[in-house]
């Protein structure tokens, strides 16, 4: 009978089976340099990682806070483990277990305001990343203007010592440093989203606007918002898969990360406070950081988007799943080559085609078990940012656009079957992840619930389609794909998809 797993602290560090890598490095000459707000599955698998490379290959100057704003479970088991977790890297024919030492520290915000701003306020921070999602950063889709209105937004105004947001903790923390004399630290973030750096310039400085104009001057001034793309896929860990784990490697990990071994971090070389050697481990610094982020979340963010409500109307729940059908897997490669690969910028050192069919095979890794109900969190923010701009750059050049509307109109069939509907019998996620999308999604689900099938009223919701609501062309093609979902399901609304537009272009 194999032995017991190991749990997973500093003191068993060295008993660890020699088939996991361990940190080899003195974790406690690790300087907390490095604040990352938003800890997760993601940042465990990627930033924190790379700061975990950087520290084993002899760089102890940045070392890792963690923050949690939502869920105080991660901060318990990181606390009972000393900050070490598993990061599991999945291949399609092997795992690879490393355990990750970078995090020095974890800060639950909301059970402790104060202990996050004085980790903020420390001289020794010098950068914040961030990992909030699109709609934390209360800006609106199409026009990028900050909500004054938020209702947390005027809570954190009013009592500017006690904030609830992220820009709240971010803007009392630069305005103690301005008054100190620390000096300012970078903003990163890390979100996927167009110009993250911008939008973290925009939430930022809006909000210190709002509160003080001369602090407001000195952030724009003195602190950098550099803009980054971040790509591995890292889905969500079941509790079987723990288990699965810790039986496999020999640690019990309470919370260990699955991850694909592809990893990608382009970041804008535009730091006030010094910034970590991370191209060392891979990191990729670049004047513009713009054409590497459009290419990444129009193809796999977009693919995303649209594999997963389609795939679950048809019945499917992982993502490898869905790539594995030759019907789904022919939509994918089409919606990329037909109608957003044409209108991607040329990116220095990428080849779009081999670009393509790495993001195939990687979505097919049959052991990665990613779930299609991950792939449909938050739709309403990831819609407009990754599915509708192609659709603009399709329509403006005259080109078709049938299958980008197939996407959204998975999405619309969705809010008004909910859970319960669908063809397979697997149903449908409404699109509901955060609280700023509540109401939003709310309108469009008792729209669709309520409406006669007509999509006029839906695409009407500016926050979400802009003008595009108003473009006949993308009416259109969204009312028939909707029609055919509802009618014969989304493998034969596919076929019918491809066959059009190939004889289209023939």
């Amino acid at each position: 009978m194999p032995p017991a797993p190991r749990p997973l602290t500093a003191a068993t560090l060295g008993d660890l089976p020699a088939a996991v890598s361990v940190p080899g490095y003195d974790r406690s000459a690790l300087v907390p340099a490095v604040v990352h707000i938003g800890v997760g599955g993601f940042h465990r698998a990627h930033q924190a990682v790379y700061l975990d490379d950087l520290a084993r290959s002899g760089e102890s100057g940045w070392g890792l806070v963690g923050v949690g704003l939502l869920r105080p479970q991660m901060g318990e088991v990181l606390a009972a483990q000393d900050g070490l977790y598993l990061v599991v890297e999945r291949s399609a024919e092997v795992d690879r277990a490393r355990v990750v030492g970078s995090m020095t520290r974890y800060v639950f915000a909301p059970a402790d305001p104060e202990a996050l701003l004085a980790v903020l306020a420390d001289r020794r921070t010098r950068l914040v990343t961030l990992t909030i999602t699109s709609s934390g950063y209360r800006l609106d889709p199409h026009t990028g203007e900050f909500d004054a209105e938020d209702e947390l937004v005027v809570s954190d105004l009013d009592d500017p010592s006690h904030p609830e947001t992220v820009f709240g903790y971010l803007v009392e923390a630069l305005d103690r440093r301005m008054r100190s004399g620390a000096g300012p630290f970078t903003v990163l973030s890390c979100d996927n989203m167009r110009s993250n750096g911008a939008a973290a310039r925009t939430a930022v400085t809006s909000f210190a606007r709002l509160r003080d104009p001369d602090l407001a001057d000195w952030i724009e001034e003195r602190v950098s918002f550099p803009s980054s793309m971040v790509d591995r896929i890292t889905p969500s860990t079941t509790a079987a898969e723990r288990d699965a784990i810790a039986a496999a490697t020999g640690v019990d990990d309470r919370w260990p990360v699955i991850t694909e071994p592809f990893s990608e971090w382009v970041v804008e070389d535009d730091f006030c406070s010094g910034r970590p050697p991370l191209e060392r481990v891979g990191v990729r610094f670049v004047p513009d950081v713009a054409p590497y982020e459009v290419v990444k979340t129009r193809l796999l963010n977009a693919g995303h988007v649209a594999l997963g409500h389609l795939g679950r109307l048809a019945g499917m729940r992982t993502v490898d799943e869905v790539v594995a059908d030759d019907v789904f897997r022919a939509y994918l490669v089409a919606l990329m080559g037909r109608e957003i690969a044409p209108s991607l910028p040329p990116v220095p050192g990428v080849d779009l085609v081999a670009y393509q069919r790495t993001l195939v095979d990687r979505l097919a890794n049959p052991r990665m078990g990613d779930q299609l109900a991950r792939l449909c969190r938050r739709s309403a923010s990831k819609i407009p940012l990754h599915v509708l701009p192609s659709v603009q750059a399709g329509l403006d050049a005259g080109r078709p656009v049938r299958l980008l509307a197939l996407a959204v109109a998975a999405w619309l069939h969705h809010l008004r079957v909910g859970d319960h509907g669908g063809h397979g019998g697997h149903g449908g996620h409404g699109g509901h992840g955060s609280a700023s999308e509540g109401p939003v999604v709310a309108r469009l689900t008792t729209l669709a619930q309520a409406g006669d099938g007509d999509v006029r009223p839906l695409l009407a919701e500016r926050r979400v389609f802009g003008d595009l609501g108003l473009d006949p062309r993308f009416v259109g093609a969204v009312q028939e794909a909707l029609e055919l979902l509802e009618r014969c399901g989304p493998r034969e609304a596919i076929r019918h998809h491809l066959t059009h537009d190939g004889e289209e272009a023939a």
